[in-house]
């Protein structure tokens, strides 16, 4: 009878857990601001654009379908930037740091040190809009040199 109580117990605590973060979950307004304020951007078309485009190259270079289960914790409008490549089981596309800025910043027609900066804007919102196990499976993807633009400290 007590493991059956103790059953109980956890999974109410996991439910506790689940509905409280959807509680917490960022609607797209805010998302969205969050991201103008860190990236010190002048509008929301600004901020969405610098949303858009590191979303959709993080999109790139991760593989199967985590793109997804990132989306899935994500306001619509933002999650829809992460909307699957052709191939959803497709292995993600490899490339440098440096070259994921300056994807970025040809996306979004601005300089790489801006991109840098827009990117390290979007990944810290994103960072506080999804659950920690999201973020580390998103993280995973990723060589270690992308630690820093994940706020994981270098050793």
């Amino acid at each position: 009878m007590g493991g059956r109580l103790m059953e109980q117990a956890e999974l109410a605590s996991a439910y506790e857990q689940f509905f409280a973060k959807e509680c917490l979950a960022m609607d797209h307004d805010q998302f969205v601001k969050k991201v103008r304020v860190e990236a010190g951007l002048d509008s929301q078309v600004q901020a969405l654009s610098a949303i858009q485009a590191v979303l959709e190259i993080l999109r790139e270079h991760m593989a199967g379908r985590e793109p997804h289960h990132l989306a899935a914790q994500l306001p619509q409008g933002i999650a829809a930037f992460l909307s699957p490549l052709e191939n959803a089981d497709a292995r993600g596309e490899r490339f440098a740091l440096d070259e994921f800025y300056e994807r970025i910043a040809q996306k979004a027609g601005i300089d790489v040190a801006e991109a840098e900066r827009r990117a390290r804007a979007v990944v810290e919102v994103l960072t506080e809009a999804v659950s920690e196990g999201e973020m580390r499976d998103v993280r995973g993807h990723f060589p270690k040199e992308y630690q820093q633009l994940f706020g994981v400290s270098v050793p």
